[in-house]
């Protein structure tokens, strides 16, 4: 079973990493769900600073690729601060012009699609298991706690393809749909991008620390 392993963020090679985010993403704005497979696996650092779309992760020193999560269900990879047992656990979709809307009909306003619907389906689910998995030694064994801090992370879509209202309608889901007491972060891949550049800049407020060479 993939495990966690201990990882130690280098902010150099990070910033490195989330250009070649934006070169990736610079370079086609159709890209398949196999593009970040393949993107994301080998980019260790880039996963850890995703990791603080969890704000109680403080140090993201854990990593691990293709999660289960006891058997049922598995995430695509998930970032741990061991000290804080704080985890991101991360469903990546494809970047579409119908990855987050589709038309439906002849309806003008358009419809979730499917792809979204799945992967945030998936979302619940973690959240299911990790909740009927609290307070047991299976819990203790895997997050080093009975009760962690976890948040979900939705990765899909591309900005340019969402129209004002879809981008409002987008925001909304996201801040407001509550599951077990719980936000599920959906946000686009460009949104991803920025959100990275902003945490790599030297402001403590952007970072949660003080910046650091290397």
């Amino acid at each position: 079973m993939p495990d966690f392993e201990a990882h130690v963020l280098d902010r150099s090679i990070c910033r490195q990493q989330v250009q070649e985010l934006k070169a990736l993403l610079d370079g086609s704005a159709d890209l398949g769900e196999a593009v970040f497979h393949d993107f994301f696996e080998s980019r260790l650092h880039l996963r850890a600073l995703i990791g603080r779309y969890n704000t109680s992760l403080v140090s993201p020193d854990r990593l691990a690729w293709q999660y289960p999560l006891f058997g049922d269900f598995r995430c695509d990879f998930a970032i741990g601060d061991w000290a804080q047992k704080a985890y991101t656990f991360v469903e990546y979709e494809d970047a579409g012009p119908k990855s987050l809307f589709v038309k439906q009909g002849k309806r003008a306003t358009r419809a979730w699609s499917s792809r979204f619907e799945d992967g945030y389906s998936q979302i619940i689910d973690w959240f299911y298991k990790l909740q009927v998995m609290t307070n047991t030694p299976d819990m203790e064994a895997r997050f080093g706690k009975r009760s962690i801090r976890y948040t979900g992370l939705l990765l899909i879509g591309r900005d340019q393809y969402l129209r004002a209202d879809e981008r409002l309608r987008l925001e909304w889901r996201r801040e407001h749909v509550i599951v077990n007491s719980k936000q599920i972060v959906c946000v686009t891949y460009d949104q991803l991008l920025e959100d990275l550049l902003f945490r790599l800049s030297p402001s403590p407020a952007a970072t949660g620390e003080p910046e650091t060479s290397g």
